[in-house]
């Protein structure tokens, strides 16, 4: 894993991010829980929906990855989750090139992500990153598998 010593100057968030209600409900129905040292993360490809100007508006929309961040309050009191979310979005911003294209990425992270260094903070991200675009390759990718054939007897 290869961390670069100087991030990209223009990269950011905006645009990527999930923000409605609706869309973390969507990926967390299609997706299944991910665990990782500091943080659960929910990967989930993306469906347009009727009447979503978001997703079905034109196809380089419906390609755009995006990623969610949900810090619950059990976590701490207000200071010390918005502190969580702005070194997670950090560690993000620095690594958007890695998100998987058509999916949706939800992260759940754990009350470690405030005291670890942001080093390991961002070299786990980029770890999830990475396996994040391998399954959702994997998930995209046509399957190889049993097909029925037309061919094939009757039992």
């Amino acid at each position: 894993m290869n961390i670069p010593s100087q991030p990209a100057q223009h990269q950011t968030l905006v645009g990527v991010r999930l923000r409605k209600h609706s869309d973390f409900q969507r990926a967390y129905a299609a997706a299944r829980k991910r665990q990782s040292t500091s943080m659960s993360w929910f990967l989930a490809l993306q469906t347009p929906v009727e009447g979503d100007r978001s997703l079905s508006g034109s196809s380089s929309a419906c390609n755009r990855p995006r990623v969610g961040l949900t810090v619950g309050k059990v976590l701490g009191k207000a200071h010390e989750r918005n502190r969580i979310k702005r070194r997670m979005r950090e560690a993000l911003r620095r690594h958007v090139d890695l998100l998987p294209q058509g999916c949706d990425l939800i992260f759940h992270p754990r009350r470690a992500v405030l005291t670890i260094e942001f080093t390991k903070l961002e070299t786990e991200i980029v770890r999830i990153l990475e396996q994040a675009k391998v399954e959702a390759a994997r998930a995209k990718a046509p399957t190889s598998g049993f097909h029925a054939s037309s061919t094939a007897p009757a039992l």
